[in-house]
């Protein structure tokens, strides 16, 4: 039997909007396939140890709560979490979770705070909220109807790609990362980053599988392809919000 480890960090502080699902969503799919997942959750300090997990998944959270964990970040987490990232291990970043693996976060007040560095993107903070369903494209990523990705997006903060920055996806209606540039997210090696709540992951069943996928490649030579599921339901869920927005 295939096995998974799950790291949810920070639960306590970065669980805005049921992002909570997203752990749940990659639970059940691989139950279903008779994957087993084991799930730790990881929060202030706690030591990180990048070679205990095969997923990392880090959430959004209010101003405030991300403010307690920048510290702790840094000096319990920054060098486990980049050798994880370097080794290949499997990240969803969501919303503030996207924001700190970037350069810094620059609050409306005009303060720098440093962030992980990991990825080339940097935030600035507005005091104009960023609202609304959100539909994207995923280079590669085969999902009915068209490929399109749904979500829901709520952030202050305008993240921007640097030249080493390369986009999760192309903004087919809402923000995306700043309302400007029609990208959504950023990728890198196998981190995935999205402004996307909602939950992202239920609402998008070939993106969880496309995760747990890279991570039982990276972790078992044997492995092939996963198994399908009906998804119809999903599919008929997103074809609803989608009319909504889209016009043929």
């Amino acid at each position: 039997m295939y096995q998974l480890s799950i790291c949810h960090l920070y639960p306590d502080l970065l669980n805005l909007y049921g992002d909570y699902g997203n752990i749940q969503a990659l639970k059940k799919r691989m139950q279903w396939r008779g994957i087993e997942a084991a799930v730790s959750q990881v929060s202030l300090g706690d030591r990180f140890s990048p070679s205990d997990y095969d997923i990392v998944f880090i959430g959004g959270g209010q101003d405030y709560e991300q403010s307690i964990l920048y510290a702790d970040l840094i000096e319990y987490k920054k060098e486990g979490i980049t050798e994880a990232v370097e080794n290949g291990v499997v990240f969803l970043c969501i919303c503030g979770g996207f924001q700190l693996m970037g350069l810094y976060y620059k609050t409306p007040e005009g303060e720098e705070i440093p962030c992980l560095g990991i990825m080339d993107h940097w935030t600035i903070g507005n005091e104009k909220r960023l609202v609304g369903n959100l539909i994207f494209t995923i280079e590669g990523l085969n999902q009915e109807p068209n490929g399109y990705i749904v979500g829901f997006e709520n952030h202050s903060g305008k993240t921007y790609l640097g030249e080493r920055g390369k986009p999760l996806g192309k903004v087919i209606y809402g923000f995306g990362n700043n309302g400007e540039d029609g990208f959504e997210g950023a990728r890198y090696k196998n981190v995935f980053c999205s402004y996307s709540h909602g939950s992202l992951l239920p609402k998008n069943p070939a993106l969880a599988d496309e995760l747990i996928t890279l991570a039982l490649k990276r972790k078992y030579s044997d492995f092939v392809s996963l198994q399908p599921l009906d998804d119809h339901l999903e599919a008929n869920a997103r074809k609803s919000i989608i009319s909504r927005y889209i016009r043929k």
